[in-house]
């Protein structure tokens, strides 16, 4: 068969002006074997007249989309088409005069390991199997032939033959028809890429609220797992839902609201109306901490966001795919604040989620939060990344500041009403906020949403007495309103800071700044809130009070701007990556918000230890990690912080550099003082006790034997993939590059146990290979396997100038699938900078080194004479 076609820009708007899309009526049969499902698809639409797009003759000429894998039929208007102009995904339809058609479809496709498509899983625990859709982008030629573009909405009637026992879940409420047939209620119009089917033997948990029927879905050998966890689930979903309600005037717009906790799912979660499908980590089957339940509350508020801003109303090309992602992402934060539990979901966004963002910001790969014109799907699919997410959900949360939330939420209403069932563009979004507001948003969303890169903002004080005065210098070219936070040293007992005030302006000032009265202020932060995206700078003398007394910060959003401070001073070679160690060896046992611990600790290990430290350096670094864990776990002996403690031991294992502490955890079955040994603390240790080469494959297999899950699964594959053995690393690269056979999960679990820091030596002729050996399997696996093949099976512990030249020669010379060039050109440009940090550590050193020398060797002043004598 020929190569898969992208979908381009200009040829979906030209199909979007001739065709007028109605109804698709699709017929899945998922009892046909285990390789694949028969899928009858019939579609009707209509052409339009005067579109001025015809192409043929005796007609316009358009073409539908489908990946099958044996294409048995098609009709046209009841007329045979030949099954052999299939090319590619494409079936031309030539010939269409103006009014309505009809499409008929017979074919059989193939189930999916990779989460793309109708992806197909067993459960190793029982061996019960269960399918799900995940159509977004392009996959929906993978389950049924469409149309498959964003802007030709339609209704859609499915009816799903599935095996006995199974349940099938769909956009709208299903009802089992005998038979094994189940039909799902028509849907409103949405986009293709928005159908939803999942199948299996599910156990489900059913309430209704507000008229609504309410569900939520897992495996079977998950079932005690969301059952500990059903109210929790159920009830941040009814108080997000109502919460909803309040702010938008545009009710939910679907029959039912059903989440499904899917295996080996690729994403945290797809916005399916009615019908929302999960990664099914969040099915906790393991302690988590109270911040992770936050995360998982956090993307529930996302997806429902989505029903509105995607869903109802949806992008007319990909290039507006931020208004779906950092709407939703913004509103997942704030939702979460104000009709949850959780206190401080802007916290974990500030450390973790906006990281996310800053990183992807200063890449060579960055575009703006709204790109001009995005080519076509391939390009599309590309964008799903930091920017999209955490720098737009950013650039709301700045909006909202300079707007006010009234005027925000008036502008999203006129939003929803003026499009919805239908399509909009970022000129419709900024219409409809500039409709509610005087201010120029037109002028903000071209200075916000159209540029790239960070800007950054240094602070200057000038202290006279009796009187101060800060300037804030931007490096950029975004307007910015910020909090300033102004912080003194709590006298009595000098560690502890207390806020004198906080104030607002922009950047850049109108005007010369006025002196604020009082005297000068120990600590100043800008952006004190977090309410805008830029990196900060401190002055000297409030840069030295948050080194040294960062945990005495009494606010911990400041202290998450101050940690993101320090992390960006770091990553832009002006704070030694061993000040950072130490500022968190100093201020970490004293936190108490447990994302920061988490942030801090991730980053110190993954970034600090692992890239931007010389190999040389590493085994201080993790002795230092080690130690601060060992405190931690320590100060939390009287069970007051189980999430505190659970971090701690996390974080104590996976920087051990040697075996006796967690092998005899290990042994024990639990840490002395707690936690017992759960399933995922007990892979943890084992996956690390095989890096240090202290364990073998029996205990692996013996491991696997205690707990057959999917997870136990995917923890053996890591361990054996981490062993310090020649034939352990020759099987696993075999299995991740010369065989087709691992799922998603299976190949990741393999990626992230191959490369180890400790063993460099060991796996070093594999640096050169990977690059040929990536591209290859991309090109034969597709956009999800190359994606992780790029992050999680890329070499990042070999920072050394010769691997970066290697893998530019690659991207020159390789040609990969777009997919695995933009995260190899992702990890080589997050290389070159660990390459930079690590010169300007030596250019550091060699400096004090001179002064030093310079010190000793200059001749003795009068006073120092003295002095002496």
């Amino acid at each position: 068969m020929a190569s898969m076609s992208v979908l381009t820009r200009d040829e979906a708007q030209i199909r979007a002006q001739l065709l007028d899309v109605h109804r698709y009526t699709v017929d899945l049969d998922l009892t046909t074997g285990d390789d694949t499902f028969d899928s009858r698809t019939v579609i009707r639409f209509t052409v339009r007249t005067g579109t001025g797009t015809d192409t043929g003759q005796d007609g316009t000429d358009t073409f539908v989309e489908l990946k099958p894998a044996r294409l048995h039929s098609a009709t046209l208007d009841g007329q045979p088409l030949d099954p052999g102009r299939l090319t590619g995904n494409r079936l031309p339809l030539t010939g269409l005069t103006p009014g309505e058609h009809e499409l008929r479809i017979d074919a059989a496709m193939r189930y999916s390991r990779t989460g793309e498509g109708m992806h197909r899983f067993t459960d190793p625990s029982d061996g019960a199997t269960y399918v799900y859709t995940q159509l977004f982008m392009e996959d929906v030629q993978r389950v049924f032939a469409a149309f498959d573009q964003p802007d030709l909405k339609a209704v859609f009637d499915v009816t799903v033959k599935a095996p006995e026992g199974w349940t099938v879940l769909a956009n709208g409420i299903t009802e089992h028809t005998g038979g094994g047939v189940w039909k799902a209620a028509t849907t409103p119009r949405i986009s293709t890429y928005l159908v939803a089917v999942a199948a299996g033997p599910w156990h489900s948990v059913r309430t209704e609220h507000r008229g609504l029927p309410f569900g939520i879905h897992c495996r079977r050998s998950l079932a005690p797992h969301l059952d500990a966890d059903a109210e929790e689930i159920l009830d941040i979903t009814r108080a997000c839902f109502d919460r909803y309600h309040e702010k938008f005037d545009e009710p939910y717009p679907f029959d039912s609201y059903d989440q499904a906790f899917v295996p080996e799912f690729n994403a945290g979660a797809m916005e399916n109306p009615g019908l929302v499908t999960f990664r099914d980590e969040f099915v906790y089957r393991s302690a988590v901490t109270d911040t992770e339940r936050q995360t998982r509350a956090m993307v529930i508020a996302h997806e429902m966001a989505h029903m509105w801003f995607g869903d109802l109303v949806t992008l007319k090309w990909w290039d507006d795919i931020w208004l779906n992602e950092s709407f939703a992402e913004y509103m997942g934060y704030q939702t979460t604040l104000e009709a949850t539990r959780f206190t401080e979901p802007w916290v974990e966004f500030g450390v973790t989620r906006k990281a996310w963002g800053y990183d992807a910001d200063q890449r060579t790969t960055t575009h703006p939060v709204a790109p001009e014109a995005v080519p076509d799907t391939a390009s599309a699919l590309l964008n799903f990344d930091g920017i999209s997410y955490a720098k737009g959900a950013s650039a709301l949360r700045q909006l909202v500041a300079w707007l006010g939330e009234k005027d925000f939420l008036a502008g999203i209403n006129t939003h929803f009403r003026r499009h919805r069932f239908a399509n909009a563009t970022l000129a419709d979004f900024i219409d409809s906020l500039a409709s509610a507001t005087d201010r120029d948003v037109h002028a903000w969303a071209d200075a916000w949403l159209r540029t790239t890169g960070v800007d950054t903002l240094t602070a200057a004080l000038d202290a006279r007495p009796g009187q101060w005065t800060l300037t804030l210098d931007r490096d950029g070219s975004r307007p910015h309103r910020v909090t300033v936070g102004v912080y003194d040293r709590d006298l009595s007992d000098g560690r502890t800071l207390t806020l004198r005030e906080r104030y607002e302006t922009d950047v850049p000032h109108e005007g010369t700044p006025a002196p604020r009265p009082g005297l000068r202020p120990a600590l100043v932060v800008p952006n004190d809130l977090d309410l805008t995206y830029a990196k900060i700078r401190l002055d000297d003398t409030s840069l030295e009070t948050a080194l040294r007394g960062l945990s005495g910060i009494p606010d911990a959003l400041t202290r998450a701007v101050v940690w993101n401070t320090l992390r960006d001073m770091v990553r832009d070679g002006q704070l030694a990556p061993t000040d950072y160690l130490a500022t968190a060896a100093a201020h970490l046992p004293e936190e108490t918000d447990l994302a920061l611990v988490q942030g801090v600790l991730a980053f110190a290990r993954t970034h600090v230890a692992d890239q931007y430290l010389a190999p040389g350096q590493r085994p201080a670094a993790l002795a230092t990690l080690t130690t601060l864990c060992r405190g931690l776990i320590r100060r939390t002996e009287d069970g007051d912080h189980p999430g505190l403690r659970l971090i701690a031991v996390r974080h104590l294992i996976d920087s051990a550099a040697h075996p006796d502490t967690i092998a005899a955890w290990l042994a024990d079955g639990t840490v002395p003082g707690g936690p017992e040994l759960d399933p995922e603390l007990r892979w943890r240790i084992l996956a690390r006790l095989a890096v240090l080469g202290a364990v073998d494959e029996a205990a692996i297999a013996a491991e696997h034997d205690r707990d057959p899950s999917a997870t136990g699964q995917e923890g053996a594959a890591r361990c054996r993939a981490a062993l310090p053995d020649p034939q352990a690393k020759r099987a696993a690269w075999e299995a991740m590059f010369a065989s087709d056979d691992l799922s998603n999960y299976l190949f990741t679990a393999t990626a992230r146990g191959f490369w180890q820091p400790e063993q460099a030596d060991l796996v070093a002729d594999y640096v050169p290979r990977y690059y040929d050996d990536a591209v290859a399997l991309a090109a034969r696996r597709g956009p999800a396997i190359a994606d992780a093949a790029g992050r999680w099976a890329f070499p990042a512990h070999a920072v050394d100038a010769d691997h970066l030249r290697l893998g530019e020669a690659c991207l020159r010379d390789g040609d990969p699938i777009p997919a695995l060039r933009r995260k190899l050109t992702d990890q080589l440009d997050d290389l070159a900078r660990a390459l930079r940090v690590r010169q300007a550590q030596k250019a550091q050193a060699a400096q004090e080194t001179q002064r030093s020398r310079e010190a000793e060797e200059a001749p003795e002043t009068q006073p120092q004479a003295q002095a002496r004598a």
